[in-house]
């Protein structure tokens, strides 16, 4: 029997591009009650979403202004997917009646770098589909950065095509590595991000997805990676960690003619793994102003639980902890936050 889920009207959650944190949701959990927390603000975890008030969480629902929360990450066999070591039934029944009743829009992402997400049929997304299904579940992000096959990826651009006729209202992203090359090559996508986009073309889904890229980890800085920053005689190159997010977009537009509209970016706060490859605050600003002023489709990062310094300031790369000195915790949100809506109003004011 063919399972049809009811079509929701598309969740509008900002009058522009949204702030949309990945939360690796392995972290600050009870596995013995799955809900979602983090301990971004210092102190015990605070369960996500929070109120209005809250000392953990002054913001409100979600912290430092983030509209939406991406939930990290589902992987396996959709239907029967796995979010690490919690029962998948606890883990989903409370976090989506948790996020359903405070009003706050929720992403699922699958895959990732440590694990692969797998969807082979129709009946499995649709199973999928209906465990995280609430008028506040947003979208469904495929994270392909693992080996797949040909055949696995196709098989998830089939199950795009599936939601797109039965659930026309969700967003579906595909969240894919990058290079942002100023050599005039254009050089962006992987060998496997350029394999989902030809099997995205063959199912008819490519001009649907919404393609999020990973604005970092570039590697050395040298301008088939990355634009440059300017630096003084005698000083180390470095990526232009700030303007990279927008040369990587407009690659991508220029190389496989994806509107902008169509582009979201998420980079990595502060030290990536790419030790000298480094996100300031600086380049939060720089990177969300372009978000807004370039028409991007929306704004991530990874991660909630990195936005706040190592402790002593220390120079470290950590799930938990940015590894740049001297910032409170939040920065990074409420500095992106603002910039989205500063370049919103001035927009509006034109």
């Amino acid at each position: 029997m063919t399972m049809v889920l009811a079509a929701l009207p598309a969740l509008t959650v900002a009058s522009g591009p949204a702030l949309m944190p990945y939360k690796d949701v392995s972290l600050a959990i009870d596995p013995a009650t799955p809900r979602i927390a983090t301990a971004v603000h210092g102190g015990p975890p605070a369960l996500l979403p929070g109120g209005p008030g809250q000392p953990s969480q002054p913001d409100g629902r979600l912290p430092g202004g983030a509209q939406a929360l991406v939930w990290a990450f589902a992987t396996g066999e959709c239907g029967q997917e796995r979010w690490g070591p919690f029962d998948t039934e606890a883990f989903a029944g409370l976090n989506v009646a948790a996020f359903a009743a405070a009003g706050v829009p929720y992403i699922v992402a699958t895959g990732g770098e440590a694990g692969g997400f797998h969807c082979a049929s129709n009946a499995g997304m649709a199973r999928f589909l209906a465990r995280y299904d609430s008028a506040l579940l947003r979208g469904i992000d495929f994270d392909i950065e693992r080996d797949q096959s040909d055949a696995q990826i196709a098989d998830l651009m089939a199950r795009v095509a599936f939601g797109l006729r039965h659930r026309p209202g969700l967003r579906w992203s595909v969240t894919l590595a990058t290079h942002a090359a100023t050599d005039g090559s254009h050089q962006s996508l992987n060998a496997t991000g350029e394999r989902v986009l030809a099997a995205a073309r063959s199912a008819g889904v490519l001009a649907h997805l919404v393609v999020n890229l990973m604005v970092m980890n570039y590697g050395p800085a040298q301008p088939r990676h990355c634009p440059l920053r300017e630096a003084a005689a005698g000083a180390a190159a470095a990526c232009d960690m700030g303007a990279a997010g927008l040369q990587a977009a407009r690659n991508v537009q220029a190389r496989h003619g994806i509107a902008l509209s169509r582009i979201a970016l998420t980079p990595m706060l502060g030290r990536n793994d790419v030790a000298d490859n480094r996100f300031s605050l600086a380049d939060a600003r720089r990177l969300a102003a372009d978000v807004r002023a370039s028409g991007l489709e929306g704004l991530h990062f990874w991660s909630l639980d990195r936005d706040r310094a190592c402790a002593g300031d220390a120079d470290a790369l950590s799930p938990l902890c940015h590894g740049l000195p001297g910032l409170a915790p939040l920065g990074y949100s409420r500095a992106m936050a603002q910039a989205l809506a500063e370049a919103l109003a001035g927009t509006a004011a034109r």
